[in-house]
């Protein structure tokens, strides 16, 4: 398979070009507004100019409808408004006011207008590749004619992102077209700086699919060019990447012309421009009188001048939506004072089945995907055999066919992927092994899917679950195979975080979170994926997120954790207990939303308490539950409420360390003994 440069068609009907000028003219309009307005000081937000590039959208525009999807970067104002968002929600939006189409919280570098099939926008060079091969993987599962484009810079085709979304693409042969805008220059350097690459379409021949390069400035070959990839593409030929060659006249961000071009440079390129080169085209070609150009171009200026205006007169957006958003129901935003009762689960009646973990989680799974189709599961190794590196989806694939996905060895890919099919409503469920791997996909997570409901002010939202296991206290897997990652992930607002102790509590909390609406994340302790089984409830079982359960009473101190360290906590409760010393066992089973209504009662109760986790303790989860408790219940304790978690080291390979540095039963109980002195 050889890389394409596609010639010059001139076949296009005098319609079709005249409408592609009129989005030309559109765009460009908007680009002097927001330059004559940033100049001016009538109004100030960061901009990153498209100039030059605006026939490649426009050329686009007439082949793709609202029900296409499109992905695209922060400079992508020219796209947005060729894809039809709303150019008065567009300025409200990059101006933050209320009335912008994300209520002013994405504004210009994170436009999200589903209505105009505007799915994302993305200020991480590179990272919308993944979430775009979800959209299309939704339009594939579901059988729609839909395509999906993610635009990029040239700069981005050095980011990992991009190589792992390519390849996932060519792999399941997604409806997707990766169009790289090659502006010549990635932010402020020039193509041989950072690259000894003839070309990027190689990179598609690499990885088995076809790679073309077109003229972005030329209009009638872009459109004609792209015409024949789209209907390609919409036909299920599998991806295509599209090297749009153009120029970009301005500066990486800011206002005027590039000072990255000689003044020689620069004229050559004016000269190229599409903008004008097209209006002389239309001209010359007598497809449109000076006077039919002048109306479009006249409209085009209305059409911006009343956008800006209107947006001006918008409020900006107050301190009362600083909250909302961050979660489909605000009062999970854990804040100061929050005391909020959640309904624990009712007492399970109907049929059991003896499970261990590893088994509870495949159920979950199965009865999830026979509730609602729209469920499916990607990962690694998933696929039969071997059913998981875990054993959690044994005979799946089989059973369910494509809704089992086993992917490469790629977790920017596997997280992207649940992020932009959950965008357009399915319920992904991601496996990425070890949580030692989220760092891989930390981008992905945190400035993708927690914030993707916020950025776009509520228009979308991702409601996908993230499954990981935590290797610690096994021995024998070492540094990078041991953490307990979840306080980076507390850190970042918009996730939902579980840490089940049971099988039934893995499968309860599991359900939960696959019909959440909220991205979630549940961590699945290695100690007990074999080890622990019990009876689980058989069929739809579901445990509410943010409900923290007692599992020994006690009088005389409170033992706070969660995960594989419950066990650990009551076997310590059991030598306490030895000595007259009466301990609590609060079970957190939810890391967030966070139960501070149980954690302070029980703590009220005995006066005493304890948090501990198999992470480590600096700056961990038990810091930020001991704070509150300490400032909540000041005048009630007996002692200041402290934390115990793992030393401040990697976790070592050798076992003598290893369980010298996390929390086990002995030491917990040492630990607990300290706070009565």
């Amino acid at each position: 398979m050889r890389a394409e440069t596609m010639s010059n068609n001139t076949n296009i009907a005098n319609d079709t070009l005249r409408e592609i000028y009129r989005q030309m003219s559109r765009i460009h309009e908007v680009d002097k507004g927001i330059q004559a307005g940033l100049s001016s000081g009538k109004f100030q937000f960061t901009y990153w100019p498209m100039t030059g590039q605006e026939g490649i959208p426009a050329s686009i525009a007439p082949l793709i409808t609202n029900d296409d999807h499109m992905v695209t970067i922060y400079r992508g104002i020219h796209d947005q408004v060729a894809k039809g968002v709303p150019l008065k929600g567009l300025f409200a939006e990059a101006l933050g006011r209320i009335d912008g189409v994300n209520k002013g919280k994405g504004g210009s570098p994170h436009i999200s207008d589903p209505s105009s099939g505007s799915m994302l926008t993305t200020a991480i060079v590179g990272a919308g590749a993944p979430i775009a091969n979800g959209l299309a993987l939704a339009s594939k599962m579901r059988g729609t004619k839909a395509v999906t484009i993610v635009n990029f810079g040239d700069g981005a085709t050095s980011i990992g992102a991009i190589h792992e979304a390519m390849n996932l693409a060519g792999v399941w042969k997604l409806p997707v077209i990766f169009l790289c805008q090659n502006n010549l220059i990635g932010e402020y350097t020039p193509i041989p700086e950072y690259t000894a690459s003839a070309n990027f379409t190689d990179r598609a021949e690499a990885l088995g699919f076809r790679g073309v390069k077109l003229n972005g400035n030329d209009p009638v070959e872009f459109h004609n060019g792209m015409k024949s990839i789209i209907d390609d593409v919409r036909d299920g030929k599998g991806p295509v990447f599209v090297e749009a060659m153009t120029l970009r006249l301005g500066p990486h961000a800011g206002v005027g012309w590039s000072h990255l071009l000689n003044k020689e440079e620069l004229v050559t390129a004016k000269a190229d421009w599409p903008v004008p080169a097209t209006r002389a085209k239309l001209l010359a070609e007598g497809i449109c009188t000076e006077e039919e150009l002048a109306e479009i171009d006249s409209a085009a200026k209305a059409e911006v001048k009343e956008a800006i205006e209107w947006a001006m007169k918008s409020e900006v957006s107050g301190e009362d939506e600083m909250l909302l958003d961050v979660y489909g129901d605000a009062s999970v935003v854990p804040h100061r004072g929050q005391r909020e009762k959640r309904a624990a689960e009712a007492p399970h009646t109907g049929e059991t089945r003896e499970m261990a973990m590893f088994e509870a989680v495949q159920d979950a799974l199965d009865m999830s995907m026979q509730l609602d189709d729209q469920v499916f599961c990607l990962g690694e190794d998933i696929g039969d055999d071997p059913g998981g590196v875990f054993k959690c989806f044994q005979g799946m694939q089989t059973k369910w066919g494509e809704r089992i996905r086993p992917t490469p060895i790629a977790e920017q890919a596997i997280i992207g992927a649940a992020t932009g099919a959950a965008l357009v409503g399915m319920r992904p469920v991601a496996e990425i092994m070890f949580c030692d791997f989220v760092g891989v996909c930390m981008d992905q997570i945190t400035n993708h899917a927690a914030k993707q409901r916020y950025m776009s002010g509520g228009t979308t939202h991702v409601p996908m679950t993230v499954r990981m296991i935590a290797g610690g206290g096994i021995g024998g897997f070492g540094a990078q195979h041991s953490q307990s990652t979840e306080a980076m992930l507390l850190h970042n607002p918009g996730l939902k975080i579980v840490y089940p102790s049971t099988p039934s509590e893995a499968k309860g909390l599991l359900m939960s979170c696959i019909f959440d609406e909220d991205p979630c994340i549940q961590f699945e302790s290695m100690m007990l994926t074999y080890t622990t089984r019990e009876e689980v409830p058989v069929g739809d079982y579901r445990i509410p997120l943010g409900v923290a359960k007692v599992k020994r009473e006690g009088s005389d101190i409170t033992l706070i954790t969660y995960g594989w360290q419950v066990a650990q906590c009551l076997a310590a409760a059991e030598e306490l207990a030895k000595e007259g010393i009466s301990a609590e066992v609060l079970d957190l089973r939810t890391l967030l939303p966070l139960d501070y209504d149980r954690i302070l009662a029980s703590v009220e109760k005995t006066g005493r308490a304890l948090v501990v986790h198999a992470a480590t303790e600096f700056c961990g989860l038990g810091s930020e539950i001991a704070s509150t408790i300490n400032e909540e219940l000041f005048t009630k304790l007996k002692a200041p409420a402290s934390r115990f978690g793992a030393a401040y080291a990697p976790i070592a390979y050798s076992k003598i360390i290893e369980t010298a540095q996390i929390p086990h039963a002995g030491t917990i109980a040492a630990r607990a003994r300290e706070l009565f002195k």
